[in-house]
């Protein structure tokens, strides 16, 4: 009776998972076209709410929080940063948790798939943080890395226009302020922030 429990279980969360995966597909990425970023000039800041909200609407219904993670990866003084596709501004590399992941094995996946960077060492826990501005059930867990490789740059995708590696005291102008702040605390020695 247990196994057979748990095999139910198993299989609504594959379920689940490859339901989120399909819907995720269809919002960000159309075959057979380059992908645009949508936060380019002119499609504004409306469209990229728009998908934002459509993603934590789907997340509410399958998840009771979100939890998302990210990495402050550092070489020196340079910092390696993330444009999306979906959302405007350059952040840290990072995406949501899943179901029967730990933290940092989030990381790891979200480092590779962003970054084309795999980790050598234990990352640093600098803090985890309320996210009010995904929605008000949103936490991430921030993570500071030092000691990982990463052969190349990863080349443009559906999910990340643009990536690099910036001198933290010279970010993009279009750093969102919650990379800044995570940033600055960091670099500073400054405790964290409850809020992201």
């Amino acid at each position: 009776m247990a196994t057979h429990r748990a095999h139910g279980e198993a299989t609504r969360t594959a379920t689940r998972h490859n339901e989120k995966v399909a819907i995720d597909r269809r919002l960000a990425y159309t075959p057979g076209r380059v992908a645009e970023p949508l936060n380019r000039p002119g499609s504004g800041a409306l469209r990229s709410r728009i998908v934002h909200r459509m993603f934590h609407t789907y997340w509410r219904f399958q998840r009771g929080m979100t939890l998302g993670v990210r990495g402050l990866v550092l070489d020196g003084g340079r910092v390696f940063l993330i444009r999306h596709t979906y959302v405007p501004g350059w952040q840290l590399p990072g995406g949501g948790v899943e179901v029967g992941e730990t933290l940092l094995e989030a990381l790891g996946r979200e480092l590779a798939e962003e970054g084309n960077i795999s980790l050598s060492a234990p990352p640093r826990l600098h803090g985890v943080f309320y996210n009010p501005t995904a929605s008000t059930r949103d936490h991430v867990a921030l993570f500071v890395a030092e000691h990982y490789a990463q052969p190349a740059l990863p080349a443009a995708n559906h999910e990340i226009a643009a990536c690099g590696w910036f001198a933290a005291d010279a970010l993009p102008e279009e750093t969102t302020p919650g990379t800044r702040r995570r940033i600055g605390e960091v670099l500073s020695g400054t405790a964290p922030s409850p809020r992201w």
